[in-house]
């Protein structure tokens, strides 16, 4: 053998990333390796933060140090040894952009290359790319500009034009907004007597002061009085420069300056009192001039075949691959072909049924990690690591079967694939697996198991033993006690579909990918009273947060912590008064290297532990702030539920994180460390103390292990059985046999989809078997 054919293997040796210990093992280069385990083993900690991290810092060092400064910082993995490793392409579940100017169109190139075909074939004449091109206003300018001809200054005229497709009346936002002007202040009130009711308007604050003294109308009369001029000064009034208090600064009406400050994000990146304010104080509508599409005019008037390139972004993406093969034109013949086989990849993945106008942060996880997946699939690159994060999220079982067979083409063009997943059909096509365990946690962190399937099969873990499990149907279902009655819903592609959810039931809502499961529950119940949505989206939070602040725990436990010790509940806080003074409460320094990772340094006056000394000093129950903090969830339940400890309002929480399943996690551990499946759990927890009496859970089953679906079912029976009614929408075959009620959609994905086509119980859908919900279903009982 050839020395070059010899480094076959990725060996990993003594990787200590958060919980591993010291785990080190060996991967077969050029094939297909699962790791599984359950939710919090170390998998992620293992494939992403260890292999994937470490093959993209070193790829990062091979740049120039100019360059690596605009990329970003990564730190050398905890790990003794990392050998024959290739490059990595990282495909994650991350969410997608969420700018609303994002769309499926923007994020893929597609639209790149779509404004590319109509700038060359449409007609009449529109312009140039950038003129169908939403993000791009048009503008024009003259003036005289100084060049410099044989050596000397010469002043011209110059006047210049850029032909942008930005709708002008919403800016390429597709809709416009109302302002209730209501919302925005009390007219009964002057600006002195607290009129603003805008969030940090209020009269002390310096927002309030400027509008109090702008001198451009009284600010101490009620507005109900103000004239014409003055009222229209308030709203709308351009920037300009004033001066209050001996300071300039910029005045600007409200509706100008709730526009910049507030519309130009994302509504879901807002905090949750700004958030409240918009969908109160804004209605948004459809840009009457576009009709939604964000184009101008002329963009939209420019055509091939008929077809305006408003009309091909609003196509179902398989109408579009079908429309690009139609044409025939030899001067583009390169641009429809590289058009037409990326659209054909979005259906050869399963999402033939999404549109390029389709705002990007509307896509679920699972659909955000398959759009990325698009641009390898055509990939001439081999030798490659490509590394998945549960690919299978968000798939129908009809649908996994196509998944499991792009994973299988990417190794046999010669790459490594490596795969996070729980679902037993893609650990079944594995070459090699790798299971850690044994729990999670402290628990875990460790290789119990590594070789071929029917290895795995005989092994005695907790994958091995769950993996032939398979949930049976219920010998008799719940009687609902009313319905919520959902009527003509046409929500995206949905067919004013009528439909009655039973209420004090478990509702399963299910349907292949696209069949519009989401637009149909998220459309016509979130929303409703006493309606409490627990979906995919992530948490936000610093390194600073944890389970602790997350969930509210850490208020009643600082109270309990004060009172015992006579103190104020401040000194309890490493975000406040009790943190070390030398690292802020972070318990780490942290060193900035410029283009180098940074390093971080355990603080060496607080030893890690967050809190200034003198907090450290203060116990409750025998136990510091720090140690309680170090405790997890399983403990602190015990610890605060008896005894001189006892507080009951931690405790109710506590029961909670113990119900969902997350009793190892310590209280203190960082939100950045925790994987998906343990936020999604954690955002249950939280919900559960809600008072509303209907849940709506979005594919729950995210991130769970085998073993951990038992667990959440038996939790959705205690939920039900508590006086609740659940509403789930979930492609899991154990939750759909274990539901009282089933409602599937379909029969297809997008124009191909949204009706429902079965209504009734697990096993009214197995005996039907019209429907390929029920196909499957039928063939996971052994029906």
């Amino acid at each position: 053998m050839h020395a070059a054919d010899s480094h076959d293997l990725i060996r990993v040796h003594g990787a200590r990333e958060n919980n591993l210990r010291d785990v080190s093992v060996e991967l077969p280069k050029r094939r297909l390796t699962v790791f599984t385990g359950v939710s919090g083993s170390g998998k992620s900690s293992l494939v992403f933060s260890t292999i994937a991290a470490e093959s993209q810092r070193m790829i990062n060092e091979t740049y120039s140090s100019f360059v690596q400064g605009f990329m970003p910082n990564l730190g050398r993995p905890d790990v003794d040894l990392l050998d024959g490793l290739t490059t990595a392409i990282i495909v994650d579940q991350e969410r997608m952009g969420g700018d609303v100017r994002s769309t499926v169109g923007t994020a893929t190139d597609v639209g790149a290359l779509l404004r590319i075909l109509f700038s060359r074939l449409g007609t009449p004449y529109a312009g140039p790319a950038k003129a169908f091109s939403f993000n791009v206003a048009t503008i024009s300018g003259s003036g005289a500009v100084t060049v410099r001809k044989n050596g000397q200054q010469v002043k011209e005229r110059r006047e210049f034009e850029i032909v942008g497709g930005a709708c002008p009346r919403c800016e390429g936002r597709g809709s416009v907004s109302d302002f209730d002007l209501t919302a925005l202040y009390d007219d009964s009130k002057s600006i002195v007597e607290g009129a603003l009711t805008i969030p940090n308007y209020s009269v002390d604050g310096w927002y309030g002061r400027i509008f109090a003294n702008s001198g451009f109308f009284p600010g101490d009369k009620p507005i109900s009085s103000f004239t014409k001029p003055q009222l229209n000064a308030l709203l709308y009034k351009e920037a300009t420069r004033i001066k209050v208090d001996g300071i300039n600064v910029t005045f600007e009406g409200l509706i100008p300056r709730i526009q910049k400050s507030f519309l130009a994000k994302d509504r879901e990146s807002m905090q949750p009192h700004i958030r409240a304010f918009v969908d109160r104080a804004i209605v948004f509508r459809t840009c009457p001039d576009c009709a939604g599409t964000r184009l101008s005019e002329l963009a939209r008037s420019s055509k091939i075949g008929g077809i305006s390139i408003a009309d091909a972004c609003a196509m179902q993406i398989s109408d579009l691959a079908a429309w690009v093969r139609e044409r025939d034109e030899p001067s583009v013949a390169p641009l429809l072909g590289a058009l037409g086989d990326t659209l054909d990849s979005f259906v050869e993945i399963g999402l033939g049924y999404l549109s390029l106008d389709r705002p990007s942060g509307t896509l679920s996880g699972g659909e955000a990690q398959r759009t990325k997946m698009i641009k390898h699939l055509g990939s001439s690159l081999t030798d490659v690591t490509y590394v998945f994060d549960e690919p299978t999220i968000g798939l129908h079982p009809h649908d996994i079967d196509r998944m499991n067979d792009l994973l299988l083409r990417l190794r046999d063009k010669g790459n490594t694939v490596l795969v996070v997943e729980h679902k037993p059909e893609t650990i079944a096509i594995a070459d090699h697996v790798v299971d850690l365990g044994p729990r999670a946690g402290a628990d875990g962190g460790q290789v119990v198991y590594s070789g071929d399937l029917d290895g795995l099969h005989r092994s005695g873990t907790l994958t091995g033993r769950h993996l032939e499990y398979r949930a049976s149907l219920k010998p008799s279902v719940r009687t609902p006690r009313g319905h919520l009655e959902i009527r003509r819903a046409d929500t995206h592609n949905l067919r004013e579909v009528d439909v009655d959810v039973p209420l004090g039931v478990l509702t399963v809502v299910t349907g292949v990918a696209g069949s519009g499961k989401s637009s149909l529950i998220h459309g016509s119940v979130a929303g409703r009273d006493g309606v409490v949505v627990v979906d995919q989206g992530a948490i936000k939070g610093s390194r600073r947060s944890n389970p602790a602040t997350y969930t509210g725990l850490l208020e009643p436990i600082r109270k309990a912590f004060a009172k015992a010790n006579g103190v104020k509940p401040a000194l309890f806080s490493a975000n406040s008064e009790g943190a070390c003074p030398n690292c802020n409460g972070a318990g780490v320094i942290y060193t900035d290297l410029a283009m180098m990772a940074g390093v971080a340094t355990t603080c060496d006056v607080c030893d890690g532990r967050r809190f200034d000394a003198s907090v450290l000093g203060f116990t409750f129950g025998g136990r510091d702030i720090s140690e309680v903090l170090a405790m997890p969830v399983a403990e602190a339940e015990k610890f605060f539920g008896a005894g001189e400890a006892r507080v009951p309002a931690a405790h109710r929480v506590l029961e909670r994180l113990a119900d969902v399943g997350l009793g190892y996690l310590t209280l203190g551990q960082p939100l950045t460390t925790l994987s998906g499946g343990e936020r999604q759990r954690l955002k249950l927890a939280v919900h559960l103390g809600e008072s509303g009496g209907t849940f709506v859970l979005d594919e729950p089953t995210t991130g769970l292990h085998l073993a951990d679906v038992e667990q959440l079912l038996a939790l959705l029976d205690r939920i039900v059985d508590g006086g609740r009614s659940v509403i789930v929408i979930e492609h899991h075959q154990a939750v759909m046999a274990h539901a009282d009620r089933i409602i599937d959609l379909g029969p297809g994905a997008g124009h191909d989809g949204g009706r429902v086509v079965f209504e009734g119980t697990p096993a009214e859908l197995v005996a039907d078997r019209s429907t390929l919900t029920g196909q499957h279903l039928a063939r996971y009982v052994g029906a």
